[in-house]
């Protein structure tokens, strides 16, 4: 509406209010989408159906014992399907779905509002709390572009190092941010340099490796810590109340660290092979960062801030490593960092209220329905009853196996939300077939953080799609040999890197 057109002329004030200035005209009648009203009916009618169903038999393990599924278990697998349709569909904003499954755990009596509702408070949930904040003072701060231009120049001109310069800016970041946050910061840098190889920006070879590349490596670089993913620190939380060991901060990284570091140069040998670069070298490159970066100037007083409360944060992580006995809970620290960067002024009340509380509530309910079906039993069951698939099997065929699906899954379902049902039926099977608990956490988080083969199944993938380099069929054409690659990886650090490092592999 073009400003004044329907401005009237003044007319002398006789004691009431002034006429509107502006006509504002009612929004169109919006119309119904059916699809949304199909899929939110169809989460409701199959979580009533497995409700109601009639008494399923009971699951018999090899030693004849007998694992009776009780109603709460029952209503437990009925509201993990239900919570999973409307997380796969976003009929709802995926944090009002986390929310859901709580109230409905309370309101169907399958367990208390303590438990259900207590575990968006699990000190899991304030690690991720934590994590998005530190990574928002890197954002805010300017540290990410800080970080990563030096990176970017490391690798020179040659467009098969460019690529490698790309991916591994990416893992570094996600060292100390959510993988999201990462590919956030490196993709404008990698769309401000592309013009120098195709000043079209049409679709290219090279194109697609770096962006494609970068989407996944941001995916493997995010198993790497804690900070890297939010749903990292809830199946470490997961695995604490359910194997009954403790996850420290720098132990987590010591296995996973070169499991990601491995994945990240698997993926560019990869890229290489799939998208050889058209030219050798983007002529003027190291010019053209070196003046982007001559832009951000000297480092600020709050980025000096920022890394010393990074720093600081780091080091008591390591007490924890070290010193158990003597050290606070890691989420204690990560919440310590938090309130420093908000006292020294880093950031803002303005930064507090933009952490992405959808995301947050999403992680407390996967959390409480990882839970929930971990103790009502319903994990048990289903474990128990899949023995059979795995009874004559190699230990590795179930690994694998397992990470597979993950693999899979991922791609249609909130990664968190598939951690939450299989984690935890993973880890009751394993002692079954004479596996440790660690080897089976490990490699489903690791297979979690890798959702290859369609651009809904992370972040990152649609971020690189703007880039506009690439169709989602080239994508998922790249997806497959790379998720075989996943799979292939994760069976070398099975079978031969893990237990060199310490990892029991077998009970």
């Amino acid at each position: 509406m073009e400003p004044g057109r329907w401005q009237r002329e003044p007319r002398p004030n006789r004691g009431l209010p002034l006429p509107p200035r502006d006509i504002y005209l009612a929004p169109a009648q919006r119309k119904y989408d059916w699809l949304r009203i199909a899929v939110v009916a169809l989460g409701l009618g199959l979580f009533a159906l497995l409700y109601l169903l009639p008494h399923p038999p009971d699951a018999v393990d090899p030693q004849g014992h007998r694992f009776a599924l009780t109603r709460e278990g029952q209503a437990s697998l009925a509201l993990f399907v239900f919570a999973a349709l409307w997380w796969a569909f976003e009929v709802v904003p995926i944090g009002v779905t986390g929310c859901a499954v709580g109230v409905l755990q309370v309101i169907l009596l399958i367990r208390p509002a303590r438990a259900a509702m207590g575990d968006f408070l699990d000190p899991a949930m304030w690690f991720v709390l934590g994590s998005l904040v530190v990574g928002m003072a890197f954002a805010r701060t300017g540290l990410t572009q800080r970080l990563a231009y030096p990176m970017l120049l490391l690798f020179g001109e040659r467009t098969c190092f460019i690529y490698l310069g790309a991916f591994a800016t990416t893992a570094v970041l996600a060292l100390f941010m959510a993988h999201t946050a990462a590919a956030a910061a490196v993709f404008p840098l990698l769309m401000a340099i592309y013009p120098l190889y195709d000043e079209g920006r049409h679709p290219t070879r090279f194109g697609k490796g770096l962006f494609i590349g970068m989407a996944m490596t941001a995916g493997a670089s995010s198993i790497v810590t804690l900070l890297g993913s939010g749903r990292a620190a809830v199946s470490a939380g997961f695995f604490e109340q359910m194997a009954g060991r403790d996850v420290s901060f720098f132990a987590f990284s010591y296995y996973l660290l070169p499991l990601g570091w491995a994945l990240v140069l698997a993926l560019w040998l990869l890229m290489l092979v799939l998208f050889p670069p058209e030219k050798r070298s983007i002529v003027g490159l190291r010019e053209r960062l070196q003046a982007i970066h001559r832009k951000l100037g000297p480092i600020s007083g709050r980025e000096l801030v920022t890394l010393a409360v990074v720093a600081l944060m780091f080091l008591a992580l390591a007490i924890g490593t070290f010193a158990p006995a003597a050290a606070p809970h890691k989420s204690a620290v990560v919440v310590a960092a938090v309130v420093a960067l908000f006292i020294t002024g880093v950031l803002k009340i303005d930064d507090l209220e933009a952490i992405p509380w959808n995301i947050v509530l999403l992680f407390g309910g996967a959390t409480s329905m990882g839970l929930c079906l971990w103790q009502t039993g319903a994990a048990r069951w289903v474990a128990v009853h899949g023995l059979a698939l795995w009874a004559n099997a190699h230990w590795l065929v179930f690994v694998l196996g397992l990470a597979l699906i993950v693999l899979v899954l991922t791609n249609f379902i909130v990664n968190v939300a598939v951690l939450a049902l299989l984690l935890p039926v993973g880890l009751v099977t394993a002692p079954y077939l004479g596996l440790s608990p660690e080897v089976v956490f490990y490699t489903t988080l690791s297979a979690s953080g890798l959702p290859l083969l369609l651009l809904i199944g992370a972040a990152p993938n649609a971020m690189a799609y703007e880039s506009r380099q690439f169709t989602s069929r080239e994508f998922l054409r790249a997806g497959i040999p790379a998720s075989a690659v996943v799979l292939a990886v994760l069976a070398l650090f099975a079978i031969v890197v893990w237990p060199l490092m310490g990892m029991p592999i077998r009970l």
